[in-house]
């Protein structure tokens, strides 16, 4: 394939690092940050499951768990129409149009479109921040960082009604709002049963955290230990290199 014919102007393409996957961004966008990475490498999964990913971006997440298992079929969800044409290309361009479906939907009332209580897995890396006091809610920049589509609740809502009985919702947000997404993922039956803090370094706070739930399970959350991405010197930990693979691939910022 001639990868002239399918990468449009102001659009770079970077390698994942994964099975020789490669991904389609536009720098002047929004490009995947080190919490897609992380919230993909966190996902366990079996053998044949069945995986959506809400608000997909560009596809990073569903790419990576392609590469990364024997997952058969993967949807991933995009409200920004050129967006998930991106993400579309990408699938194209990686040959995997058999394992990965991108669809251009709002989130809210996808299941209108999706089966529900079918997925194996739901997982979503969806926007952090309020949309108070800003100017260009259409900016794609903005509504990939901003709840301006799309609410927490919204998100925790949705996930829950596609997982199936017992099936698992795996989820990067922030710490301050932890409060908010374990009242919401158990009013939703959303069990929190996992839970890692992420520290930039050594010596800071968390500034993500990823979560597991397991829909009408049985409460007890696991806290697992904290997860270092660059040690005392500014570089990557072992553990972030052992999820990156190289030191060269390139991210995006992390919020």
């Amino acid at each position: 394939m001639d990868i002239r014919n399918i990468i449009k102007c102001g659009e770079r393409l970077d390698d994942l690092q994964v099975k020789d996957l490669k991904i389609i961004q536009n720098p002047q966008g929004f490009c995947f940050g080190i919490d897609a990475v992380l919230l993909a490498n966190f996902v366990q999964l079996n053998k044949g499951d069945k995986v959506v990913d809400l608000g997909t971006g560009t596809g990073i997440i569903p790419l990576l768990i392609a590469g990364k298992s024997e997952a058969t079929h993967i949807t991933g969800v995009e409200i920004q129409e050129e967006v998930a044409d991106m993400a579309q290309r990408s699938v194209i361009l990686n040959k995997l149009q058999d394992r990965i479906e991108i669809i251009n939907k709002d989130l809210i009332g996808v299941e209108n479109y999706l089966p529900i209580n079918h997925f194996d897995i739901v997982t979503s890396n969806p926007p952090y921040m309020h949309p108070h006091g800003l100017k260009n809610t259409n900016d794609k920049k903005a509504i990939s960082r901003h709840e301006i589509k799309c609410t927490l609740e919204d998100v925790i809502k949705t996930a829950s009604k596609l997982v199936k009985h017992m099936g698992r919702f795996f989820m990067v947000h922030r710490p301050e709002r932890l409060v908010d997404i374990l009242t919401l993922c158990r009013q939703y039956k959303l069990e929190p049963k996992r839970m890692q803090f992420i520290h930039p370094s050594y010596k800071k706070k968390p500034n993500l955290l990823l979560i597991e739930c397991r829909k009408a399970a049985n409460p007890e959350l696991r806290l697992m230990d904290p997860f270092y991405v660059y040690d005392e010197n500014g570089k990557y930990t072992a553990h972030t290199y052992e999820i990156y693979g190289k030191e060269s691939i390139q991210i995006g910022d992390e919020d």
